[in-house]
């Protein structure tokens, strides 16, 4: 135990030392990473991997078969003599034979067989894309999630910053006898609150870097950082309207182009079914030939009777369905009904998509309005700090004004923290329905 437990420690500085050598992930980088070693994904490469073997399968059904049989028998007792008299013997028998069975018409239940096995490998490649689509869209949410701690865990250093600031001035103008030992006590108590409320942002960020390290099925968050974007890429863009949004996503999503191939799946178990009723019509042939003993009777040689009991056959099979106790018609209601359920599924998705997309419209619209006033109250409120602090050193401001104007600066410079990063991951979101990657 103590040696496992020495080597997983030892695995683990060693990824620490790695990350950290690799420096700050993109979030290119950490989407790249999550799709080669998610187990969903992988999950889904293995589910169209199978989806692949079956339709060889399928398509295998079109070839003859072919079947060897080899079989020794032995009779002990009475039995039945050629001039109709029973007498005590023993006999022995051996039979070879080789036969084979060719699909001539199966009332294209091949044919169906192998477009529904098409369809399903089909599907499972667009549920693959879907599966690395949710990752792409995982990662990036728990990206803007650690830029938004990262932002706000800054907010609460300056914080501690300007307080512990505050707190040697007030202490040395106490030593000159400017300030009250109350003064001081409740200026200490706030730097305690802002210290406070440090730790608890860094414990923020923490999980938040562990969430995403989870997401990229890393070993530990140890070492691990992101890269923050430029202000250029921050900086809000133009947005098309939802209609037009729609008109892309519609022809490039996995989650619609899923539902379309169910649909022609659904067709096509009807033209199965209808199929059903058709007549099937199969050839067979095949060669043999047998080598027999009996005990008191002579017998050729093996090889003298393999040759004179060689045979061949060859026949043609036709079956027709007359009454199948209704099994084939209602099998046919069914697979009607499954047609028009997934019709109805197929608009329910693009529903559920053109309402997503005006979700995600609306909340980018006013995520960036939030960011540009935002922005400004944050310009504002630092200049108002800025000049009570001015007004505080000149002692023309209370202690009281000096942290109101503080914490409205400090909120401010949150607030815009926040509507930043959620402008540009809605505006990302909005490509990314529109086919175009996840990137910032």
């Amino acid at each position: 135990m103590k040696k496992m437990f020495l080597t997983a420690a030892f695995l683990l500085a060693a990824w620490a030392a790695w990350a950290q050598a690799e420096g700050p992930w993109t979030l290119s980088r950490c989407i790249d990473y999550a799709l080669d070693h998610s187990i969903k994904v992988k999950q889904n490469e293995i589910n169209a991997a199978q989806r692949e073997i079956e339709l060889n399968t399928a398509e295998s059904r079109r070839l003859p078969s072919l079947s060897g049989n080899a079989s020794q028998n032995f009779s002990f007792g009475r039995g039945l003599t050629a001039d109709n008299t029973y007498v005590n013997t023993n006999t022995t028998s051996t039979g070879f034979s080789l036969g084979s069975d060719v699909p001539i018409f199966q009332g294209f239940q091949i044919r169906n067989n192998i477009a529904l096995s098409k369809l399903n490998l089909a599907a499972a490649t667009v549920d693959l894309e879907k599966a690395r689509d949710d990752i792409r869209v995982a990662v990036a949410q728990a990206y803007i999630q650690i830029l938004y701690d990262k932002e706000i865990l800054d907010v609460a250093l300056r914080q501690v910053e300007i307080d512990s600031l505050q707190v040697d001035r007030l202490e040395e103008m106490a030593r000159l006898g400017r300030s009250s030992g109350a003064e001081v006590a409740a200026q200490k108590a706030t730097l305690a609150q802002s210290r406070s409320t440090a730790v608890q942002a860094a414990g923020t960020l923490s999980l938040a870097l562990l969430d995403l390290t989870q997401l990229l099925e890393l070993p530990s968050p140890e070492g691990f950082d992101v890269v923050v974007p430029s202000e250029e890429t921050l900086a809000p863009g133009l947005l098309l309207s939802p209609e037009d949004i729609y008109a892309e996503a519609v022809a490039v999503k996995p989650a619609i182009e899923a539902e379309k191939i169910r649909l022609d799946y659904a067709r096509t178990q009807i033209d199965l079914a209808k199929g059903a009723f058709l007549p099937s019509l199969s050839l067979s042939g095949g060669v043999g030939s047998n080598y027999y003993t009996s005990s008191g009777y002579g017998s050729a040689r093996f090889f003298d009777q393999m040759k004179n009991n060689f045979s061949q056959y060859l026949g043609l099979s036709l079956s027709v369905p007359i009454f199948t106790r209704f099994s084939n018609r209602n099998n046919l209601r069914s697979a009607e009904l499954s047609y028009r359920n997934q019709e109805l599924q197929l608009e329910t998705i693009k529903k559920i998509l053109y309402k997503e997309i005006q979700q995600a419209y609306y909340n980018a619209v006013n995520a960036q309005e939030k960011y540009r006033s935002s922005e400004v109250a944050a310009h504002s409120a630092e200049e108002a700090f800025r000049l009570t602090s001015s007004k505080y050193e000149l002692g023309q401001a209370t202690g009281t004004e000096f942290n109101e104007a503080k914490a409205r600066y400090l909120e401010a410079a949150s607030n815009s923290a926040r509507a930043r990063y959620e402008q540009l991951y809605q505006s990302r979101l909005l490509d990314f329905y529109r086919g175009r990657p996840l990137a910032f």
